[in-house]
């Protein structure tokens, strides 16, 4: 792989932590570096991603997608040669998870309130 087409990463997760930095290919999707962030993610940590649905990657103020490109995620301004380009993690657990758990929440509530209109 030609040495220009490598992308020094790094991965800051919620508390101040760092996955790498670790080269990758240009051509890499989001999805691929979630794929790796669940692989290395430290064993140590309470919040630990099942899949790579539940890890959200934000570069530059924006959510990336999973089908985009490293080289389609990166800004086109402000980059240096040698430069490590930081990326935040935010695990959000999956949508089934948290309708479970709204079901459970969820009891007939009463109307304790009785307004009169004169």
């Amino acid at each position: 792989m030609p040495e220009e087409d490598l992308v020094e990463l790094k991965f800051r997760l919620y508390d101040g932590t760092d996955i790498g930095p670790i080269c990758y290919s240009a051509a890499a999707t989001v999805a691929m570096l979630k794929e790796r962030i669940i692989a290395d993610w430290p064993k140590d940590k309470k919040v630990i991603p099942k899949t790579a649905n539940d890890v959200k990657l934000i570069s530059a103020g924006k959510i990336l997608e999973n089908n985009k490109t490293v080289s389609q995620c990166r800004v086109p301004f402000g980059e240096l040669p040698g430069g490590v380009i930081t990326m935040h993690v935010v695990v959000q657990p999956s949508l089934a998870k948290t309708k479970t758990e709204k079901k459970v929440d969820d009891s007939p509530r009463k109307s304790v309130c009785s307004c009169t209109i004169l």
